[in-house]
């Protein structure tokens, strides 16, 4: 981010799901070698693809990161595109734990049944809770249920869900691109990806025996799909450009409903237009 490289007082803190694997790089667009030496970055290449790596975990790095910071006198720049880490890192989200055999059991259960049905047991043991959500988001459902099952509470008594904005003294700046101007862009972007040697970084990945989060990365499900034989490579990059294009709408929609954030719509140089937007909250 041109702004930290500037200054001398500011780092960046990445709140990507993703940028935390090592060697996964090409995939999730990670700074370089470079910008990293010339800024200093924090949530980047903290754990291996085996590991789970979960938003709870997110919270932990991330408070020994801003501790960091603080303790050094300087500013953070929170920069990544990840809904609900951007949630946990702001409003200080209450999590409960992690049950994995109980959520095994549950998504094989939404698989066989369906998550509506999945759904109705959530109205009949924490009706808030399952107000809040989709009948038909099996992430949500499930982790609502895992939690019920697992921790004895209610998935409601956790917070207030995440429909309320509280006030904060974070101040939020969000890009947004023409819906057109992004397609093309995404598009392009893969096809750069694959040019730099995606596919062998996916082949390297898979020696390390992903786990199933590392596995769920955009163009890496896709092309691991390909190594396995399920698809050829054309499909699994077209399905990458596919998918990508929708997380992109589907991520749009999700920072929209934020009253909090500042948006900038992007007609040219993202780095130039947003940069004035951030230097006026940096002292």
């Amino acid at each position: 981010m041109a702004v930290a490289a500037e200054r001398d007082d500011t780092d960046i803190v990445s709140v990507d799901s993703m940028q935390v694997y090592r060697h996964m790089s090409i995939g999730t667009a990670k700074p370089t070698v470079e910008e990293q030496q010339s800024v200093r970055h924090h949530l980047i290449d903290i754990v291996e693809p085996s590991e789970e790596f979960t938003v709870a975990i997110f919270q932990h790095h991330l408070e020994q990161a801003l501790s960091s910071i603080a303790m050094s006198s300087r500013f953070g720049l929170l920069v990544g595109g990840t809904g609900l880490y951007h949630r946990a890192a702001i409003d200080g989200l209450d999590l409960a734990g992690s049950w994995p055999e109980i959520r095994q059991r549950l998504e094989a259960e939404a698989d066989a049944e369906g998550t509506p049905s999945l759904h109705q047991r959530l109205v009949e043991l924490d009706p808030v809770a399952a107000s809040r959500m989709e009948p038909t988001n099996t992430r949500r459902v499930v982790r609502a249920l895992e939690v019920i099952e697992g921790s004895g509470e209610l998935f409601s008594s956790f917070g207030s869900g995440l429909d309320e904005y509280p006030d904060s003294e974070v101040h939020q700046v969000g890009l947004r691109w023409p819906r057109e101007v992004l397609a093309t862009r995404i598009e392009q972007r893969v096809h750069r990806m694959m040019d730099d040697g995606f596919l062998h970084e996916v082949e390297h990945v898979l020696t390390l025996e992903p786990s199933r989060t590392a596995r769920q990365a955009l163009g890496y499900r896709e092309l691991i799909d390909h190594l396995e034989g399920r698809c050829s490579l054309d499909e699994a990059i077209d399905a990458t450009v596919t998918r990508t294009r929708q997380f992109a709408v589907k991520q749009e929609r999700w920072f929209r409903r934020d009253p909090r954030i500042e948006w900038i719509d992007i007609e040219n140089d993202p780095v130039v237009e947003v940069a004035p937007a951030i230097r006026k909250y940096l002292p």
